[in-house]
């Protein structure tokens, strides 16, 4: 079985559109609830919840997080920047996984997987204290033979392999070498004693074939997830995503 990870960050996107001046989470006039939906995804089958505290606060606030640490009776997965403020944050809250991933203030959503050659001291730096404090930590990657390598090196456990140029390529003819790369890169992982999740841009149609990566142990997907439950409920499109992940 494949385990779905459900990124609730745009649940929040929609709240700050409205209630960023509100100077309230939740509560009030101030919806929707990011803790909520995450309950009504629990229940309905996610095996997990994901949320990026991003630097600039775009979506999910610190209150989220800490509501969701509380609440939720699953896995609390932290997505963040490999910086001392956010380290910091991580040992308090102890999630019980958390997945490093790049930061561009331009981007919309993060386009593109973390470059740990390019950072290896703060990468480092980050997982060794992550491993001491017994959260697991998991690096968002592309599957390139290098960057897995040296995640295996750092005693990284898990890797999150980026899936967003596969599904950016997914109606054109580069849509078989860049899933190619994907099963490389998780037989690679594997082979290294990494455990290999993957993510971005996964949706109802192409998770037919990215369910076919080998070694895959979960996925983490939230746009599309949260796109569909617009029209049929947060319950019903956690459900389908998962039949669809594990037919």
């Amino acid at each position: 079985m494949i385990l779905l990870g459900l990124n609730i960050d745009h649940c929040a996107t929609v709240r700050q559109a409205r209630y960023r001046q509100a100077g309230q989470t939740a509560g009030g006039n101030v919806e929707p609830d990011p803790v909520m939906l995450a309950l009504l995804a629990e229940r309905a089958g996610a095996d997990g919840i994901t949320v990026h505290l991003r630097e600039d606060r775009r979506h999910i606030q610190e209150r989220d997080v800490g509501r969701l640490r509380e609440s939720i009776a699953t896995r609390l997965n932290l997505e963040m920047a490999c910086s001392p403020a956010m380290i910091k944050f991580a040992l308090s809250l102890k999630p019980d996984s958390v997945c490093l991933v790049p930061e561009n203030r331009e981007e919309v959503t993060t386009e593109g997987g973390l470059d740990v050659a390019g950072n290896l001291k703060r990468v480092k730096a980050c997982v060794q204290a992550m491993n001491a404090a017994g959260i697991r930590t998991s690096l968002f990657i592309d599957p390139d033979e290098r960057q897995i390598e040296l995640a295996a090196k750092l005693k990284a456990p898990w890797i999150e392999l980026h899936t967003g140029a596969y599904a950016n390529a997914y109606h054109t003819p580069r849509r078989a070498a860049e899933f190619k790369r994907l099963s490389v890169g998780a037989t690679l992982g594997s082979e290294s004693g990494l455990v290999i999740n993957a993510g971005h841009g996964i949706n109802y149609i192409n998770i037919a074939e990215v369910r076919t990566i080998p070694h895959l142990h979960e996925l983490n997907i939230g746009h599309s997830i949260i796109s569909r439950a617009l029209f049929t409920g947060i319950e019903e499109s956690v459900r389908e995503m998962k039949r669809r992940m594990n037919p």
